[in-house]
């Protein structure tokens, strides 16, 4: 740190900021309020994305060690909802946008071919951070997303060269929360522990029978105010299959034999948290998960507030780097998603007066045994060794 003084416009580097708006002209002074608008908010979005993945990577990080320690959990959480937030202005972003007319993006739209906001590199790495998958990709058009990094005499730009380097960054977002969710213990059960597995599919018998009886009685209600006895048989069927749904979900039964496992483990984990969260120990992790549907949920809502943005301006015309438009906007926003394990897991919740008694409560409790025989609470628990009969939730 300097010993010498500093000012507000060294520190921020105003005078540097204010210099970057000029385009493909000289100085700003050339191009009209609505190009230098339109730059102005591409550069403000490209800052918000530096900062979203400062938060991401701690966030996953944290998640990749291999103990994570609970008292952690809060400023995860924070992060990862400081990351929401910045989805949320991002998004906001758009109706100032929408302050332009059609014929006044026009007039400076050509100057941006080939160019295209495909090309934002932090973009594309907040998706390689959060998990999406590389076969899950939908193409630009003619080109796949790394293509359309290179420079234009075919050389790997500064931009490529980000993006490459985040594929080699592993694990994800994703894939350190599920592998963290795995080792969630499960009625006191933690994986490798003698029984695991029978502990685990015990819990989602369970489990599944409390749901059959839930959506037994909800179908019969529903039957009651159906018209006809097709209607009657439709309304059930509908209510049984959802449950035979759930069944066949917790059970992994669409994975590989190798990965099933643990994918069912998983799942198991996800339900037995959200089902289970006012216990103490689960309330923090349940708040991790609750925090990372809502980042996903914010950025499927920017990507769709992107979508109608562009439509209300430009219409459903070819973009300016060759894509689909809109109609590549709108494929990102549905069909993009990263966290499908944590949606899912809502869609089989149940009352919490139907839920199957959790076994080994006070594993996930504060309470403990005071050397008088007697109990107490305290708000913490052994946070960095395991004791030999409750595993921390690591």
């Amino acid at each position: 740190m300097s010993d010498q003084p500093t000012s507000y416009w060294d520190y921020v580097k105003v005078e540097q900021l204010l210099a970057l708006q000029s385009g493909q002209e000289a100085s700003d002074a050339d191009l009209s309020n609505d190009e230098v608008m339109f730059i102005v908010i591409h550069q403000i979005d490209e800052l918000w994305f530096k900062l979203a993945l400062r938060e991401l990577e701690s966030a996953r990080d944290l998640f990749a060690q291999e103990y994570v320690p609970d008292t952690a959990l809060a400023a995860a959480v924070r992060g990862l909802d400081r990351a929401s937030e910045i989805f949320g202005q991002l998004a906001n972003h758009f109706s100032l946008m929408e302050s332009m007319t059609t014929r006044d993006y026009l007039g400076f739209r050509d100057k941006l071919y080939p160019a295209s906001g495909f090309q934002s590199a932090q973009m594309r790495e907040i998706e390689i951070l959060m998990g999406l998958s590389q076969d899950e990709r939908i193409p630009l058009g003619h080109e796949t997303y790394l293509k359309a990094l290179e420079k234009h005499d075919g050389n790997p730009s500064l931009a490529m060269q980000r993006v490459e380097a985040r594929l080699r960054d592993t694990p994800s977002l994703h894939d350190a929360v599920s592998e963290w969710l795995y080792r969630t213990p499960i009625e006191g059960s933690v994986p490798g522990a003698e029984g695991d597995s029978d502990v685990v599919g015990a819990f989602v018998d369970r489990y599944v029978d409390a749901m059959r009886g839930e959506f037994a009685a909800l179908g019969e209600r529903a039957a009651s105010f159906a018209l006809t006895e097709e209607d009657v048989d439709r309304v059930r069927g509908r209510y049984a299959r959802e449950v035979e749904g759930a069944r066949a979900h917790l059970l992994a039964e669409e994975a590989a034999p190798d990965e099933r496992a643990t994918r069912m483990r998983t799942r198991a984990a996800i339900l037995f948290i959200e089902s289970y969260r006012e216990h103490p120990l689960l309330a923090w992790p349940r708040a991790v998960i609750d925090s990372i549907v809502a980042l996903e949920q914010a950025f499927v809502v920017f990507r769709q507030r992107h979508a109608r943005m562009v439509e209300r301006i430009i219409g459903r015309r070819t973009g300016t780097g060759g894509s689909a438009g809109v109609e590549y906007l709108d494929r990102t926003a549905l069909e993009y998603r990263i966290f499908r394990e944590l949606w899912a897991t809502r869609t089989l919740l149940i009352r919490k007066e139907a839920l199957p008694e959790i076994a080994r409560a006070e594993t996930y409790s504060f309470t403990f045994e005071k050397k008088d025989g007697g109990t107490g609470s305290a708000p913490q628990r052994q946070a960095q060794k395991p004791s030999p009969d409750v595993e921390p939730r690591s």
